[in-house]
C-alpha cells in the first residue's frame, strides 16, 4: 500500500514541478516578445521597432566612426562646441529631416510586410509579388541608410575644423 502511495506522490509532484517550470518559462518571456501585433508576421516588439523607424547607429558606422557626427551628437553638446545660432538652426533641421525618414522607413517596411502577408494568406502570392516585395525591403534599407549618411556628412559640413576637432576629444573621453 506504502510502495503504491510512493509512486502516487512522486508522480504528483513531477507534475508539480513541470507545471511550475512552465509557468517560469512563460513568466520569463517580455509580453511583447511573442504576442500578435496588427501584422501577424510581426510580434508586437518587432510592430512597434519598425513604427519607431530603424535605429540609425548601426547605418551610420562609416561615418561615425570617421568623424561625421550624427546632428544629434552634436546638438549635445551645443555649449562645449560653441554652436552658432546659424549651426543650431542648420542641425536641427538636419535632425528633424532624418526623424522624418526615420518613421516614413518603417511605416514602409510595415505597409510592405502587411502586403506580403496579405498576398500569401489570400493565395495571391506568386514569384513576381515575391521577388517585387522582398526587394523593396532593400530599397527601404538603402535609402535610409543615405539619409543617414547625407544627415552625417551634413552636420560635418555645418561645423568649423576646430569644433570637428573638440568633438573627436569630447567623444574619446570616458
Amino acid at each position: 500500500m506504502f510502495a503504491n502511495h510512493n509512486v502516487q506522490l512522486k508522480a504528483c509532484l513531477w507534475c508539480c514541478l513541470f507545471t511550475v517550470n512552465c509557468l517560469l518559462a512563460r513568466a520569463q518571456q517580455t509580453p511583447d516578445s511573442t504576442a500578435a501585433s496588427a501584422i501577424k508576421t510581426l510580434t508586437v516588439k518587432q510592430y512597434n521597432a519598425y513604427a519607431k523607424g530603424p535605429s540609425l547607429a548601426d547605418k551610420a558606422l562609416p561615418a561615425t566612426l570617421n568623424n561625421y557626427p550624427a546632428p544629434d551628437d552634436i546638438l549635445k553638446l551645443t555649449k562645449e562646441l560653441k554652436l552658432t545660432s546659424y549651426q543650431i538652426v542648420k542641425l536641427k533641421d538636419i535632425s528633424k529631416y532624418l526623424q522624418q525618414k526615420k518613421i516614413q522607413t518603417g511605416q514602409s517596411v510595415l505597409r510592405n510586410e502587411k502586403k506580403l502577408d496579405e498576398l500569401f494568406s489570400t493565395h495571391k502570392v506568386d514569384e513576381g509579388s515575391i521577388t517585387f516585395y522582398a526587394n523593396r525591403y532593400g530599397l527601404f534599407e538603402g535609402e535610409y541608410r543615405t539619409s543617414v549618411l547625407m544627415a552625417c556628412y551634413n552636420t560635418y559640413k555645418t561645423l568649423t575644423s576646430q569644433q570637428i576637432t573638440l568633438y573627436g576629444r569630447l567623444k574619446s573621453r570616458p
